[in-house]
C-alpha cells in the first residue's frame, strides 16, 4: 500500500469518526428511576443533559407540599453540580491524556 493510499484511508476514517460523534451527540438516552419520578437524559456522547424530577419524588409523603418552583430549583442545582463535575473530569482526562500522548491532538480520545 503506498503513502497516499494511507492517507486517503485516514482521511476517510476521520470524517467516519467526526461523523459518528455528531451522530451521537444529536441522540438522546434517559434513564429512570422510581417508577418515573426521576429522569436523566445523556446524549450519544455521555454528556449529561438534565434531569427531571416529580414531587413525589422530593416528598413521597406528601407530594402536594412540593411547588413547581422547587422542583424546578432543585432541578437546576443538581444540573449545576452534574456539569461542574462533568466539566473537571473532561480537563482532568484531556491533562493526563496529553501527558500519554506527548501533546499530539489525536481525534476522538479527548
Amino acid at each position: 500500500m503506498n503513502i497516499m493510499q494511507m492517507m486517503k484511508q485516514a482521511q476517510t476514517l476521520q470524517k467516519k469518526l467526526k461523523d459518528t460523534q455528531e451522530e451521537l451527540a444529536a441522540q438522546e438516552v434517559t434513564g429512570e428511576a422510581a417508577n418515573g419520578k426521576v429522569k436523566v437524559t445523556f446524549d450519544g456522547q455521555g454528556k449529561f443533559k438534565s434531569i427531571k424530577l416529580t414531587p413525589e419524588a422530593i416528598n413521597p409523603e406528601n407530594p402536594s407540599s412540593v411547588d413547581a418552583d422547587s422542583v424546578e430549583m432543585l432541578e437546576d442545582l443538581i444540573t449545576t453540580a452534574i456539569q461542574k463535575a462533568s466539566d473537571s473530569a473532561a480537563a482532568l482526562m484531556e491533562q493526563k491524556m496529553k501527558s500519554v500522548t506527548g501533546g499530539i491532538n489525536i481525534p476522538g480520545l479527548f
